[in-house]
């Protein structure tokens, strides 16, 4: 079963390109949470594409790593930056066939660092890229006054 997850930065001015729905330029991803992975389903447009019809390698990038980072938010309950993204290219993602869905799960956990997996699948559910990212992860006080981080249970939509 999937949780909807609450975006607690659109509260305010929130400018951010990968989740805010207040950028009009941006991506808009909301996020869905289950036992083991973060989860997001996107429609990708034609003004995001590289070659005709085919979804920008570098947006690409930009969905696996949004979506980890808010991997390390919901489920670690911990805020950082991505400090390496390595992405494999597998298929070209269309963009006009539909939704895509992204899924991310933390792979390793140390008190700095967290290691993160994530897949991109096609509307059909063929995977066609995946990441593993390392972020670099502040301690909660740090956190909370740099960052503006909520903590984990702001994530919580129920």
């Amino acid at each position: 079963m999937r949780k909807k997850v609450k975006n607690p930065y659109n509260q305010g001015e929130n400018p951010c390109f990968g989740c805010s729905d207040k950028n009009p330029m941006g991506l808009k991803l909301e996020f869905e949470e289950s036992e083991k992975f973060l989860h997001a389903r996107w429609n990708p447009e034609k003004h995001y594409q590289g070659y005709i019809n085919i979804l920008h390698g570098g947006i690409i990038a930009t969905l696996m790593d949004e979506t980890s980072a808010w991997c390390i938010n919901v489920k670690a309950g911990r805020a950082g930056v991505t400090s390496e993204i390595r992405v494999k290219y597998l298929k070209p993602v269309f963009v006009n066939r539909g939704e895509i869905t992204l899924e991310a799960g933390i792979i390793e956990e140390r008190p700095s660092h967290i290691a993160v997996h994530c897949s991109l699948f096609d509307s059909s559910g063929n995977l066609c890229a995946e990441s593993e990212s390392l972020f670099f992860v502040y301690p909660d006080e740090i956190a909370r006054r740099k960052f503006n981080f909520p903590g984990k249970e702001a994530f919580r939509s129920d």
